[in-house]
C-alpha cells in the first residue's frame, strides 16, 4: 500500500488554485465531472479508444471567460487501454495538471487493485485501502467487515445445503465484469442450471467453484448511496437509486404463460445492470439507513484506518417485515449516482437546500477542504 505521507508530499507540490478532478471515463464518470464543474473545479477523463465518444464529443465542456456554458469534460488523457494509467508518463501528465483522481470501479478493474494500492502515486479522492474490500472472496472483503459490524446480510450456504430460493454469485465467463449471477432453490436445480449455463458458456467451472451462494431475499433493492465526510464527521445520504438489469427485466415484464414458453437460451435471465432510476424511503425507514451507515462507517475506521472518506452506497434489500440486508457495498462513489446528476436528490437537497448529487457533494468537501487546509484528510 502506498503510504499516504508519499501522498501528501505529491499534495504539497500541487497548484491548489488550479486543480483538476479527474477519474476514470467510465462507470460514474459524467457525475463526477457534472459535481466538479457545478463547484468550479475544471475536468480531466481517462478515456480509452473505442468508447470516448461520449467524453470526448458530446458532453465536452464549454466555457466562455472561464465559465461554463456546456457539457462538464474540459481535458481529455486518451489511451488505448485504461490499465495504461499506470505507466510513469501518463501519472507525470496528471500530477503535472493537480489532478485529484475519483476511484471508480472501472477504475479497480480495468487497472487492477494490486496496481491500484501499489503503483499509483496520484492523489485519490476516498480511501485507497478499502477498494481492496470490494473483491469478493478476499480475506478481509465486504462480508468479512459487515460481520465485523454487526450488519445484515444474506446467509450463506453451500450447494447440498440449498433448502430454499437462493442466489448464485459468480462472474460471467465471456463477458469481462459482468454477472453469471443463477437463482436455484434445490441443489437438484442448482446442478441443472449449472450445467446449462456452463455449457451457454455464461459461466464456467473456476467461477463456479469460488460462487457464493446466498439466500435470496425477496424485496425490492435500494441502493442506499452515503457520504461520509472526515472534516466534519458526518454522515449524509445523498441519494437511493435502484438498477435496470437485462435480461432480468425483461423476463419481469413477460406475463407468466410467455415466460413459460421460453427456450433454454431464454429461460434463465442474466443480471447485467443496464441503467439505474431514483428511488426514496419511506420516512419511518431512514432511521434504520442511518443506523447501517453509521455502523458501516465505524467498522471501516476500525479495520481500515483512516476508513471511509467521501462517497459509499451499501446495496440492500428489504423483506416484507422491513429488515434490511446489505448484499454489495461499494467504497467509492456508486454506479448509479448518474440519476442525481444536474438535479440532485430529494435528500442531498433538501440537506444542502440546492442541487446536491453525488458527484457535486464530493467536490464540495474538496473545495472546503481546500478552504479548511485540510486537504490531506480526504485524500489517500
Amino acid at each position: 500500500m502506498i503510504d499516504r505521507s508519499k501522498v501528501r508530499e505529491i499534495l504539497d507540490g500541487y497548484d491548489l488554485d488550479d486543480l483538476r478532478i479527474g477519474m476514470i471515463a467510465s462507470h460514474s464518470a459524467l457525475d463526477t465531472a457534472d459535481g466538479a464543474v457545478e463547484e468550479g473545479f475544471r475536468t480531466l477523463a481517462v478515456c480509452q479508444e473505442g468508447r470516448e465518444k461520449p467524453y470526448v464529443k458530446y458532453f465536452r465542456a464549454q466555457r466562455s471567460g472561464g465559465r461554463i456554458t456546456a457539457g462538464m469534460i474540459d481535458e481529455v488523457l486518451m489511451l488505448k487501454r485504461f490499465s495504461e494509467i499506470m505507466e510513469q508518463d501518463n501519472q507525470d501528465f496528471l500530477k503535472d495538471k493537480s489532478t485529484l483522481f475519483v476511484p471508480n470501479r472501472s477504475f479497480t478493474s480495468y487497472c487492477g487493485i494490486d496496481a491500484v494500492e501499489e503503483q499509483f502515486l496520484v492523489p485519490l479522492v476516498g480511501s485507497r485501502n478499502l477498494l481492496r474490500s470490494e473483491e469478493r472472496g478476499d480475506k478481509k472483503d465486504y462480508y468479512w467487515l459487515l460481520e465485523k459490524a454487526g450488519l445484515p446480510y444474506p446467509e450463506p450456504m453451500e450447494a447440498e445445503d440449498i433448502d430454499q430460493l437462493v442466489m448464485v454469485k459468480l462472474p460471467h465467463a465471456v463477458k469481462t465484469l459482468e454477472r453469471g449471477f443463477f437463482t436455484a432453490a434445490s441443489y437438484d436445480e442448482y446442478c441443472q442450471k449449472a450445467d446449462l449455463l456452463l455449457r451457454q458458456n455464461v459461466i464456467d467451472q473456476d467461477g463456479l467453484e469460488l460462487a457464493r451462494i446466498e439466500r435470496y431475499v425477496i424485496g425490492p433493492v435500494f441502493n442506499l448511496d452515503f457520504f461520509y465526510s472526515p472534516i466534519t464527521e458526518r454522515i449524509e445520504l445523498i441519494g437511493i437509486d435502484w438498477r435496470f438489469e437485462t435480461s432480468l427485466d425483461g423476463h419481469c415484464r413477460l406475463p407468466a404463460p410467455q415466460q413459460l414458453t421460453l427456450n433454454e437460451r431464454q429461460i434463465n435471465p442474466e443480471y447485467t445492470v443496464c441503467g439505474h432510476n431514483s428511488a426514496t424511503l419511506r420516512e419511518s425507514l431512514l432511521e434504520k439507513a442511518f443506523e447501517l451507515a453509521e455502523s458501516y462507517v465505524a467498522a471501516t475506521q476500525e479495520h481500515y484506518g483512516p476508513g471511509i472518506i467521501g462517497p459509499f452506497c451499501l446495496q440492500t434489500c428489504v423483506d416484507k417485515d422491513l429488515n434490511f440486508y446489505i448484499y454489495d457495498v461499494a467504497p467509492r462513489i456508486g454506479g448509479g449516482t448518474n440519476v442525481h446528476m444536474a438535479v440532485g436528490h430529494p435528500y442531498g437537497n433538501a440537506l444542502w437546500r440546492t442541487n446536491m448529487s453525488t458527484g457535486r457533494r464530493l467536490a464540495r468537501e474538496v473545495k472546503i477542504a481546500i478552504e479548511n487546509d485540510c486537504l490531506d484528510k480526504i485524500v489517500t
